[in-house]
């Protein structure tokens, strides 16, 4: 029961790191991540591993809602879809470290699992948000050939898909982000209604 009393032990420096990590993201190295000890359910109090489980995810959420805030000023920054898809590429890479700590080898092969889940579910939640706030533009009388465009961007490079650093899409080369080259000469498109 190391993680009740005295310094703290492992669940003192989980603890310290994920506040630092879910605030500050680079200020927790992955060299710091790399030291964590390993955490074992049974050593620790049932209430003592639920204040441990909420700060796990409150961390994950910190960093996830930064996350979503970067992505969201990137895309209305972007000026063209060349700019929104590479936004959505960078906000893949963005997730590497996020999905490295839900699957830190320090934590329970279970709550590992749960968290893999948490995380993509709250990824392809915010895939959903884009594009239904595509819908409500739409409404609101934006230019239906610009919504168009904006949602082939984000249905081409989905968040869903791994980051560089993750393993790559079944169905893409590794390297391949783009499923067109986007230096190539634009094609004429025939679109029949």
């Amino acid at each position: 029961m190391d993680g009740m009393w005295g310094h703290g032990g492992a669940y003192q420096t989980w603890t310290r790191f994920l506040r630092d990590w879910g605030a500050h993201g680079g200020a927790a190295t992955a060299e710091a991540a790399a030291r964590l000890p390993v955490l074992r359910p049974e050593e620790f109090h049932p209430e003592t591993w639920a204040r441990f489980s909420g700060e796990l995810t409150d961390a994950l959420d910190r960093r996830l809602r930064g996350w979503a805030a970067a992505l969201t000023a990137a895309l209305d920054a972007a000026g063209d879809e060349f700019d929104a898809g590479r936004a959505l590429a960078q906000a893949r890479t963005g997730l590497d470290a996020v999905r490295a700590l839900t699957a830190h080898p320090a934590l329970p092969q279970d709550l590992r699992e749960q968290l893999r889940e948490l995380v993509d579910g709250h990824i392809a939640g915010f895939q959903r948000q884009l594009e239904a706030s595509l819908d409500g533009a739409l409404r609101a009388g934006a230019d239906p050939r610009l919504i168009e465009a904006r949602r082939r961007t984000l249905r081409e490079n989905p968040l869903t898909a791994p980051g560089p650093g993750g393993a790559p899409a079944p169905d893409r080369a590794p390297g391949d982000g783009w499923s067109y080259d986007p230096a190539a000469p634009a094609r004429r498109r025939i679109i029949t209604d």
